[in-house]
């Protein structure tokens, strides 16, 4: 079978790098708390040994299992989302991100994303005069 040329080449390894990383994290933050893997898998719907695959990082799990714990666990989603940003990207995460201020960084992307889009929307609603006025044209 020929490749498909109208479809872009992609590079999966970041999903096990995330994966990795999140599991870390996950482990991390479960054990400060002090819930035990069978509290957690609990809660999650799941059994410990599949938990243990989530913190190991096992290829096989999934994303969406791996943001559940991570917010059962009142943690940031920053080390699973940030990554995928840059890959919609094509460009290289720099992992220093991962060991900062991953709340304050989810806070100004959140607050980029939304003053973009209300300047959007209030030009769109504005009416044309209002528009001609504040352009400087008359």
């Amino acid at each position: 079978m020929e490749p498909d040329e109208k479809l872009t080449a992609v590079d999966l390894s970041i999903f096990r790098e995330i994966k990795m990383l999140s599991g870390e994290r996950i482990r991390h933050e479960r054990n400060a708390r002090d819930i035990t893997q069978l509290r957690l898998a609990t809660n999650m719907g799941g059994s410990v040994r599949w938990l243990r695959e989530i913190e190991s990082g096992t290829p096989a799990t999934r994303l969406e299992d791996h943001l559940n714990a991570t917010l059962r666990l009142g943690m940031t989603t920053g080390h699973i989302a940030l990554p995928i940003l840059y890959a919609g990207q094509r460009m290289r995460f720099p992992h220093q991100l991962i060991y900062g201020d991953l709340a304050g960084i989810e806070r100004r992307c959140i607050e980029a994303i939304s003053d973009s889009v209300l300047a959007a929307l209030k030009q769109d609603l504005s009416p044309e005069w209002r528009r001609r006025d504040e352009s400087g044209q008359p």
